[in-house]
Order: C-alpha cells, then sequence, then structure tokens
C-alpha cells in the first residue's frame, strides 16, 4: 500500500466495533442460556476466528450483515469438537478460550498461525492448571498448540505477574466452572470489559481497586449464564489511528463517532491530552454497561511526554501509534514500563525502533519501552509491517504527514481489527 502526504484531513468517521468486546460478547452468547444478540458486531479476522471455533463446538451463531445471534446452549453445552480449535492470529481468543475449555467434560486441541503460536502462552497455562486444569504445550515451549483435557476445577486466589486483561479473563472464566470462589489481583486495573459483560450475562463477580492501585476481581461458581442484547461500542484502538491523523496533518478536523471510552481503555486520550492535543469527548453515552462518546481531534503542535506505570495496561495496544505522535513531537518521549510489546503479534519495541529509523526518526529501544527524540518530521519510507495490523496502520499514519511517499509492506494485515482501514483514510483526504 502506498501513501502520499495528505494536505488536510476533514469528515467523520465511524470506528469498527471493540475487538474485545466482539469477541467476549460471542464467547459469553455461547455459554449462555439463550440467544444474544449483537449488534456492531467487528468483522475482523481475530473476531471471525471466535465465531468459528465456537461454531465447531456445536453453538449456531448467525453472521448477518445488521446483527450477530449467537444461539446459546448454557455454560455446559459446548460439544467436543471433531478438529483442532483454530484462533488464527487472536491471542485473545485462544487465551480466553483457554479457559472455558478448562472447565469443559471433553478435551480439545487448540493452535492458530505462527505469530500466536509463538507468543506467551504459560502466564495462562500455570494459573488454570492451579485450579486443577491439565493444559499442555504440545511443544513443551510454553505456547501453542495446547492440548486441555477435562478436569473438576477448584478456586483460587491468582497474583497476576502483569496487568493483563487476557490472563484475568481466562481465569474469571475458568471460575465459572469452579467448586468455590476465584479471584484475581493485578498490579494494576486492566482492561475489565470481562467483568462488566460477566455481570450483565448474569454472573456473580465483584471487583475493587486499592488505595495502592492493585485491581482485584472475584467470581463465584455460576449455575447458568442468561443471552443478552449487546450494542458493541466504536474501537478506541481503531480509533486511535484518527486521533493521530487528525493531530498531525495541518488543517485537520475530525470526529470520530460512537467511540468506547472505557477508563480502562482510553489512557491515549490522557497522553494525547497531555502532549497539548485538542481533543474534546461528546454526546457521551452509556451502552451495555460501556461507556461511549464521540471524539472531536483537531490539528495540533505536540510536545514530548513520559509515559509510564499504572497508565500503560489503558493503552498497550495505542503505543505504536503514540510512538509515531512522539517522532513528531518537540522533545524527548520516555516509554518505560511496556515490556508487554514485546509479546504481541511482533515484538512492538523492536518493530516500531526499525521502521520509525527508517522514516529518519531519532529512537532507542530499552528493555521495556524506547526513547524518542521527536524532531517534528518524519520522511517517507518502505515500512515493512511484518503482518501485525497496528504497525501496518500506524505507520499509514506516519506516511500521511511525512515528507514524500511511504510504502506499507503486508498492508492486509490490517483485516485482522479494520478491514476497511486505508478506504475510511481515502474518504478523509477526498472530504471537499
Amino acid at each position: 500500500m502506498e501513501i502520499t502526504p495528505a494536505n488536510s484531513l476533514r469528515g467523520e468517521v465511524t470506528v469498527p466495533g471493540d475487538k474485545s468486546i466482539s469477541h467476549r460478547s460471542v464467547m459469553f452468547g455461547s455459554i449462555a442460556k439463550g440467544t444474544t444478540e449483537i449488534t456492531n458486531f467487528l468483522q475482523g479476522a481475530d473476531c471471525l476466528a471466535t465465531i468459528r471455533c465456537f461454531q465447531s463446538m456445536g453453538i449456531a451463531i448467525e453472521n448477518t450483515p445488521n446483527r450477530i445471534l449467537v444461539h446459546g446452549r448454557g455454560l455446559h453445552g459446548l460439544k467436543k469438537p471433531s478438529g483442532i480449535l483454530d484462533a488464527g492470529n487472536s491471542g485473545t481468543t485462544a487465551r480466553l478460550l483457554s479457559g472455558i475449555l478448562a472447565g469443559q467434560t471433553f478435551s480439545a486441541a487448540l493452535s492458530g498461525d505462527e505469530s500466536l503460536n509463538s507468543r506467551p502462552m504459560a502466564r495462562i497455562i500455570d494459573p488454570l492448571n492451579s485450579m486443577g486444569a491439565h493444559i499442555s504445550s504440545l511443544n513443551n515451549d510454553g505456547c501453542a498448540p495446547l492440548f486441555i483435557e477435562p478436569r473438576k476445577l477448584h478456586g483460587i486466589k491468582y497474583q497476576s505477574p502483569v496487568a493483563s486483561g487476557q490472563v484475568k479473563s481466562a481465569i474469571l472464566l475458568a471460575g465459572l466452572y469452579a467448586d468455590s470462589e476465584t479471584s484475581v489481583t493485578e498490579p494494576t486495573l486492566s482492561r475489565n470489559h470481562t467483568e462488566l459483560m460477566l455481570r450483565g450475562f448474569g454472573a456473580n463477580l465483584s471487583s475493587e481497586t486499592a488505595a495502592d492501585g492493585q485491581a482485584a476481581a472475584s467470581i463465584l461458581p455460576c449455575d447458568e449464564l442468561y443471552g443478552q442484547k449487546i450494542t458493541v461500542p466504536g474501537d478506541i484502538s481503531s480509533a486511535a489511528y484518527f486521533i493521530a491523523a487528525g493531530l498531525l496533518v495541518p488543517g485537520s478536523e475530525i470526529l470520530i463517532k460512537n467511540t468506547g471510552v472505557n477508563p480502562t481503555r482510553a489512557g491515549i486520550l490522557t497522553v494525547c491530552r497531555r502532549m497539548g492535543a485538542d481533543i474534546s469527548c461528546v454526546n457521551k453515552t452509556t451502552a451495555t454497561g460501556e461507556p461511549a462518546a464521540d471524539i472531536l481531534v483537531k490539528h495540533s503542535p505536540l510536545k514530548a511526554v513520559t509515559i509510564e506505570g499504572a497508565i500503560i495496561p489503558t493503552l498497550i495496544d495505542e503505543l505504536p501509534i503514540i510512538a509515531v505522535m512522539a517522532a513528531f513531537a518537540q522533545g524527548v518521549t520516555v516509554i518505560k514500563d511496556a515490556a508487554e510489546l514485546k509479546v504481541k503479534e511482533t515484538n512492538r519495541i523492536d518493530t516500531i525502533t526499525e521502521n520509525l529509523r527508517a522514516m529518519g526518526a531519532d529512537v532507542t529501544p530499552t528493555e521495556d519501552g524506547m526513547v524518542i527524540r521527536g524532531s517534528g518530521a518524519l520522511n517517507g519510507a518502505v515500512i515493512d509491517s511484518h503482518l501485525d495490523h497496528r504497525i501496518a496502520m500506524a505507520f499509514a499514519i506516519a506516511g500521511l504527514a511525512a515528507k514524500g511517499t511511504t510504502v506499507i509492506k503486508g498492508s492486509r494485515c490490517v483485516d485482522v481489527s479494520y478491514p476497511a482501514f486505508f478506504e475510511t483514510l481515502k474518504a478523509l483526504k477526498s472530504y471537499p
């Protein structure tokens, strides 16, 4: 994909439904009793992998242009799949599904593509096995493919070494099938979509955050969940690219409609404001327990910031585009406490560094982040996405504000989360 500089970007954007919420709506609907109706579902490759996995276990799912209908069979209604469950490139599918499979009465194998099968799964294998599950890494490397055998589960109190919504969710989902209360404590609060949605489905779940920032969520064993109507808000991780585009391209003004602004996900808004962004949230609403708003962003000169600590889990997926903004900002931006970047679709510390340097940025990688010395400008370059959708989209935005032409290799990887991404960019560039 070839990206040329934009003179200005103007118009309204409606981004696809939130990926995290889309995944969970299908998963929870499948193990609930009755039909779950989902609107604004993300029709990306990752979420479609979740649908296929549950269809393989006997769940009837109608995917129509206007809505998804999940005909749930209850907590104990899943059937043994005839083959390997294929999570594709989706870490959310693999990790959360492992928690559900741990409580079933049948065995199952779970795998994915080369990228997924290189990502760490011990972080969910170990706590689930401590609940009595029997999950093995078939290559003995702590990664998928996984083989999950039926076992009776018991509740645990788990102290997670990382703030991870996927780890927390896998354990809480297994807790639905346990014989006593299960709790997870994190160093800081990670995204809480699972807690909000499970309560809506009827689970007995509580959560609290202590004065020192540690966050705990607890769930009791459940007899049944019940189907719901879910409206998925726009994905703030997808909105982030248009937020950055509006800030970086002179003369721009973009309104991003109906975007999820859950505080456990909206750290990018905080960082943008600290960088001096002209950004505001209007038309605030609450859908299915999730806060949403229209985000209005206007071109702004940006200044450097330090990003660290408790805010990191609220913007971990947005760090590639934040790094791009930092390269255009004035001053030295420091990103730290973000070692989780190493175990995403790529080692994003490496892929961000490689591609920013290709565009002429002064960036130094560190063990848990990077230091970016902003110059206010970048040059067009050939960008290798390494088939990581967030790298491809972040550097497409960089290309809009750079001098010269930028070429994104492997650009169709954006289909994972935003199939119409490049079409949306084109519409903003051609707005009257």
